[in-house]
């Protein structure tokens, strides 16, 4: 089982679309895709998460059918091979074709605010679900940045839509949080926050977190007033994992596979987990 104690675990990202921050485009063609997430897996990805919606600041929403269509192929293909396959979907009737379809976890960057049809429709599914903090869609998140306490503001946001998938039937043991690193949060907003997640872990759940490529890291390698590019921040985001690794992390989600189970290794080392 997926949500098994042990190491962290690598979630393979594949974004089929053609406006994401960092890959926007590359994976869009199907076949493309499909061929992304052989190679997600050979590198060793214990599951590959896969969207059709970009959620990069100021996006225009994506509407359900283009969404379906982007993702759908790639599902069946993948799902029809044995991976275990994560969906990164804000809508309900996303989230259902796509279990039904084979996929095995929902991860919903909105954590079942955006559609309230997600949290009974995933209860019904049975499957574990990500409920990542959010606040508002790409158009307005970034107005939405500003805390009394970040990482106290986060934790009882989190704690609110824990309870609210319980109340809708999803089962504890299937249910994982994320603090939403980038989504409503300045560069200090996210340090803080990764500074800090022993409070957020005090609330009893696994933890997913995606740093990989993000802007507050493009910020810190800066050079000459310019962040370093979303592709060349790979060995930064590997960094984070090793620290995420030492804290007993439940998954880290990214764009690369091999460097962070590399950093993962070394930290299970040094931790003895």
């Amino acid at each position: 089982m997926i949500l098994d104690p042990g190491p962290t675990k690598v979630m393979g990202i594949i974004n089929v679309t053609p406006d994401s921050f960092s890959d926007g485009g590359d994976w869009f063609d199907h076949d493309l895709a499909i061929s992304h997430g052989r190679d997600l897996l050979a590198q060793g990805a214990h599951l590959i998460d896969i969207g059709g919606e970009s959620t990069r600041p100021g996006i225009i929403r994506t509407d359900s059918a283009e969404e379906l269509r982007r993702i759908l192929p790639v599902v069946e293909a993948l799902a029809a091979e044995g991976a275990i396959l994560s969906i990164d979907t804000m809508r309900a009737e996303v989230a259902v074709a796509c279990v039904q379809a084979g996929a095995a976890l929902i991860n919903d960057v909105s954590g079942g605010l955006a559609d309230p049809a997600m949290l009974p429709a995933v209860a019904e599914l049975g499957v574990p679900f990500v409920a990542m903090h959010w606040r508002a869609h790409s158009t307005q998140m970034q107005d939405l940045a500003h805390y009394e306490n970040v990482v106290i503001d986060v934790r009882d946001e989190l704690a609110a839509r824990a309870e609210a998938a319980l109340v809708a039937g999803i089962a504890p043991e299937r249910l994982i949080l994320d603090p939403g690193i980038g989504f409503a949060k300045t560069g200090a907003h996210n340090w803080a926050l990764l500074e800090h997640l022993d409070v957020l872990a005090e609330l009893g759940f696994p933890l997913l977190l995606g740093v990989s490529r993000k802007r507050f890291l493009g910020d810190l390698l800066a050079a000459e007033g310019r962040p370093r590019p979303p592709k060349e921040r790979d060995d930064a985001s590997a960094a984070i994992t090793t620290i995420l690794a030492l804290q007993g992390i439940w998954a880290v989600r990214t764009h690369s596979v091999r460097q962070h189970l590399d950093a993962i290794a070394v930290a299970t080392r040094l931790s003895g987990r």
